[in-house]
């Protein structure tokens, strides 16, 4: 753990309070940045979901592709929370997320409802073999879901639960019967890996080989399959000569590298040690859509860059110091400092292209106000309250979390800013849940069941342990209806809701883009930058 200095957090300080004063000096107020702050042109999608294949030639067989992560790999077990950009390729996805949220077959052949959405039928392809010579068939989803029903951690067990029984009507057929209707039910078969998704299934015979070690020995239906791991090192992945989609996938083999610094990341890409790399900051994007010898892939999405309240504790479980927090910082001088001018602004759940959001709750969040963030903490004060608090982040947070420090000791707010690592944020802060204050970065790319994982209580990324019946009962509405027009109603009405009582903090959109060297060719993302990686291929000769 490393804490920050009060030298640092001095110095830090005189920056921020010399760019606030430029803001204001030149722009009469400090409020949230338009898009592109400071002359520079906004950052705006760019190829959100990947590249256009009608513009890029025909593929090329062969080739092997190399990614740089910012983290490294915890586990190919579906059941386990971690970022593994490599799960795609060793099991494909039953389902795919649509471009407006919704899901469509991909590996499975189709999943419809007959009665609004209490009974579900899933058919699956024929044909398809896991990479172990076995039958991808209904006895091998329905396995692969109970064990996300019967583990306590599994990211997708809050929805799997859901499930009151399933069955086999035939080798490719499952039915699933919930405990009420779900509208949304066949997105959670298409969801990003962090996320939690019931999509990905393991061979049968490779559970009952590895158990409990299955995490280390992934046996998927996927256009790859697991060759080396050393972790810290890399993940080395091979060819599926037995894959589902004829033809693919194009490449002979992936590598995937941990590359959990910035610069170092972003500079592998652009010198060539590798070809992708899977950008989390601002820094990168910026750079990257600067450089002619990179291809950039990236769309804003929802939800974004946040500080999580702790509302098991005080300050946060009063209001009042909640709206003090998000009225001290000054998101002019953060995009000036620390965002090339080029902080994309978030005040809401949704963004503004989104048919959930609506105006209201963009007008329900508190401005940028110094005087009254004063006001709130001197009562809070009066009445006994303390106004220290902690602000734990990554070590790649530093320079956020001083500039926080900063901006909060103008208002009597006093902030020890403690930075781990990693491994150590997600152990020993987040689902812990010891810190007042806290970073994180929440995009999807549907709005079920993320928005109850981040909001719902139990949720599995409600690290603030943020709880509104309201808000559940909107929560469950929004995800069972099969009426657009209902569902668009209930998340308008949530987004609300949850600017009125400061359930977080909004600071930016994120940044997670895919960021490429201009011969690869193919690629098909999500937002959240999970890939399809049968697609992929490389131009070039030789």
């Amino acid at each position: 753990m490393v804490q920050v200095s009060g030298r640092r957090l001095r110095a830090l300080g005189a920056l921020v309070m010399a760019i606030s004063l430029m803001v204001l000096a030149g722009c009469g107020s400090a409020g949230p940045p338009a898009d592109g702050a400071g002359g520079r042109p906004a950052i705006e999608a760019v190829n959100p979901f990947g590249g256009d294949p009608a513009t890029e030639g025909t593929p090329k067989a062969g080739g092997s592709l190399r990614v740089g992560m910012d983290r490294d790999i915890a586990s190919f077990d579906p059941t386990v929370q971690n970022a593994n950009p490599a799960a795609f390729a060793v099991y494909d996805s039953l389902m795919k997320l649509t471009s407006d949220g919704g899901a469509e077959p991909y590996l499975a052949q189709s999943m419809d409802t007959s009665d609004g959405g209490l009974t579900w039928r899933m058919t699956l392809r024929p044909g398809v073999m896991f990479s172990d010579g076995t039958p991808l068939d209904a006895n091998a989803v329905i396995l692969n879901v109970q064990r996300h029903i019967d583990k306590p951690t599994s990211p997708a067990r809050l929805t799997a639960q859901r499930i009151a029984s399933m069955r086999a009507v035939d080798p490719l057929t499952v039915e699933f019967t919930l405990d009420s209707p779900l509208g949304s039910f066949p997105v959670v078969f298409a969801q990003p890996t962090f996320t939690g998704t019931l999509g990905m299934v393991i061979s049968p015979a490779a559970l009952q080989q590895y158990g409990d070690d299955i995490g280390r020995h992934p046996v998927g239906a996927g256009p790859f399959t697991l060759a080396e791991w050393i972790p810290g090192s890399h993940v080395k992945l091979e060819r599926n000569g037995s894959y589902w989609q004829q033809g693919k996938p194009y490449l002979d083999e992936l590598e995937f590298r941990p590359l959990s610094d910035t610069e170092s990341r972003y500079a592998s890409v652009q010198n060539g040690d590798v070809d992708v790399i899977l950008a989390a900051y601002n820094t990168e994007l910026v750079r990257a859509l600067q450089e002619p010898n990179l291809n950039v892939y990236y769309g804003p999405g929802d939800s974004g860059e946040l500080l999580y309240f702790n509302f098991n504790r005080a300050p946060f479980t009063d209001r009042r110091m909640r709206e003090a927090v998000v009225r001290a910082l000054d998101l002019r001088g953060l995009s000036a400092s620390l965002y090339n001018n080029q902080l994309v602004t978030a005040q809401s759940l949704f963004g503004p292209e989104s048919p959930y959001h609506t105006d209201a709750a963009t007008q329900a969040w508190p401005a940028f106000d110094l005087e009254r963030a004063k006001q709130l903490v001197d009562e809070y004060r009066a009445e006994g309250g303390s106004t220290s608090i902690t602000l734990k982040s990554t070590t790649a947070r530093g320079q956020f979390g001083e500039f926080v420090q900063a901006q909060l000791a103008a208002v009597g707010i006093t902030v020890d800013v403690q930075l781990y690592d990693l491994a150590q944020y997600s152990a020993q802060v987040v689902q812990s849940g010891d810190f007042d204050l806290t970073t994180t970065v929440s995009s999807f790319d549907s709005p079920y069941p993320a928005t109850e994982r981040l909001f719902g209580s139990g949720g599995s990324a409600n690290y603030g342990k943020y709880s509104n019946p309201q808000v559940d009962a909107l929560l469950a509405e929004a995800a069972s209806t099969a009426d657009e027009d209902a569902r668009t109603k209930a998340y308008q009405q949530l987004e609300l809701l949850v600017n009125q009582e400061l359930a977080v903090c909004w600071l930016s959109r994120a940044y997670l883009a895919t960021v490429t060297r201009t011969d690869v060719k193919g690629v098909d993302r999500y937002l959240s930058r999970d890939m399809f990686y049968a697609t992929l291929w490389l131009d070039r000769s030789g």
